[in-house]
């Protein structure tokens, strides 16, 4: 598999890779790793927004209202992410600046929206100098950024908020509404395939030929070479013939945008020696390909105190170009598709005794949750902005419930009639009962769990329903 990581025999690594995987910080790396490499990443959003019946601290004139947005870590923390233009006397603006972010499905990306009033004498300060202590407060709005995406308008409208003194407890004051507006962008879906291959290139090693690798860079404004994806590496091959390369109009910027492609001899050291490059934009290598024409590497050299170009015997051939534009989650989600939450814990004896503290079953007097409601909190989080009516089938596995037989499948509510919860909560509330009900046993079986999954599917599917089901089986690892 080419692109952003190495596939050559042993795990060798090439150099340099994507920029976005060096930052992606959530997420899993597997996952990751199988998009970036043909060119996927987390859909651009462009968010806009507008309000209603915002609060007026103006005596003489209406409010000049600016808003100011926030990303939430999950520990609570508020980043600052951007800042709109000052909409001068308004009570119900429309800002004309927007927000960019990358919406990733596995993460819970909490926004915070603030309000503030800003004074005339600030009104010819750039906006993101003005000091927000010195403005009046309007109100403050939060969502979840799939909270938007999910919505068949791309629209949310939230309440604007505002507390007289934040340190009395009661319900907060409302002072209008704000509306937040989702897009996505039409890069995020434009992906380019090419095959790339090299001729006569020059041999780096002494006694073999050379160890070939691409890395392909966009050019910033500074000039500067960013990486974004590399090829694998080919062993003892001066012709080489590389493994699909998928690139993003996201990745590089646009089809015009210059790109550096380097090809380098692998060296274990990890100082890899430069064979020869090129700088070619989407739209040339596309033409580059029509024309079934190569197009000569150089290096650069330098003569006295001069730089120059030296043009290599070495081409580089594009074998194959195509483009296409691929349907995103967010293209479902419009659609009317729906993700379904299913759960299934293991109540096995291997868990431990629930009443002692090494269980994993074990509910903490401080309120610590153990590994199960963890991973319940973790998943159903994600999951239930995508879920309109928020009911989860919860069952339990490997237990005997009071006067009965072993089960291995009952339901989690402790109803012999339906096994639906209400909600993330519905879950953690039905698992802690569960605990005080069954008598954990074994042996441990999926089958009856999957068996009844699947049948809820293959129901709702022949009744029309888009959905996808997700079925999330916790159990314990064997040691």
């Amino acid at each position: 598999m080419g692109n952003c990581f190495s596939d050559v025999a042993g795990g060798r690594a090439a150099v340099g890779g994507s920029a976005a995987a060096a930052s992606a910080a959530a997420g899993n790396d597997a996952v990751d790793h199988f998009l970036k490499s043909r060119g996927l990443y987390g859909s651009q959003i462009e968010l806009s927004f507008s309000a209603t019946n915002m609060r007026d601290r103006d005596v003489l004139s209406k409010s000049d209202p600016m808003l100011v947005g926030y990303t939430k870590g999950r520990d609570g923390t508020l980043t600052e992410a951007f800042r709109t233009e000052v909409v001068l006397n308004s009570l119900n603006p429309t800002w004309i600046a927007k927000h960019t972010i990358t919406f990733q499905f596995e993460v819970v990306q909490t926004l915070v929206f603030r309000a503030y009033d800003v004074d005339t004498q600030f009104h010819n300060i750039d906006v993101k100098m003005l000091k927000l202590e010195e403005q009046q407060f309007l109100g403050e709005a939060s969502c979840v950024l799939s909270e938007v995406v999910t919505r068949p308008s791309r629209s949310l409208t939230l309440d604007l908020v505002y507390r007289e003194d934040p340190t009395i407890p009661g319900n907060p004051r409302r002072c209008g509404q704000l509306i937040v507006h989702a897009e996505e962008c039409i890069s995020s879906k434009t992906t380019t395939e090419m095959i790339l291959k090299c001729s006569n290139l020059e041999q780096k090693d002494l006694f073999s030929r050379s160890d070939p690798f691409l890395l392909i860079s966009k050019i910033v404004e500074a000039g500067l070479p960013i990486p974004v994806c590399k090829t694998e590496v080919l062993k003892n091959e001066n012709h080489p013939i590389w493994k699909p390369v998928f690139l993003s109009i996201q990745q590089v910027g646009s089809k015009e945008n210059p790109l550096m492609i380097e090809c380098f001899n692998f060296n274990s050291s990890g100082k890899h020696d430069l064979i020869g490059k090129v700088q070619k934009s989407l739209a040339e290598l596309e033409k580059l390909h029509s024309s079934g024409e190569g197009e000569h590497l150089f290096l650069p050299t330098t003569v006295g105190h001069n730089y120059q170009n030296k043009v290599l015997k070495s081409q580089i051939f594009v074998e194959n170009f195509s483009q296409s534009s691929r349907h995103t989650f967010l293209d479902y989600l419009t659609g009317g598709c729906e993700l379904n939450f299913m759960v299934a814990i293991d109540f096995t004896a291997s868990n431990g005794n629930p009443r002692l503290p090494d269980s994993l079953h074990y509910l903490d007097p401080s309120g610590r949750l153990n590994a199960y409601q963890r991973a319940i909190i973790e998943v159903g989080e994600v999951l239930q902005f995508y879920d309109s009516d928020k009911r989860f089938p919860a069952w339990g596995f490997g237990a005997r419930p009071i006067d009965g037989p072993v089960s291995h499948c009952f339901n989690l509510n402790g109803s012999n009639n339906h096994c639906e919860v209400d909600g993330v909560q519905g879950i953690m509330i039905a698992y802690t009962s569960a605990l005080y009900n069954v008598s954990l046993a074994g042996p441990t079986l999926f089958g009856p769990v999957i068996s009844n999954a699947a049948l809820i599917a293959s129901q709702s599917l022949a009744n029309g329903g888009r959905k996808y089901f997700v079925l999330l089986i916790i159990t314990v690892r064997m040691r």
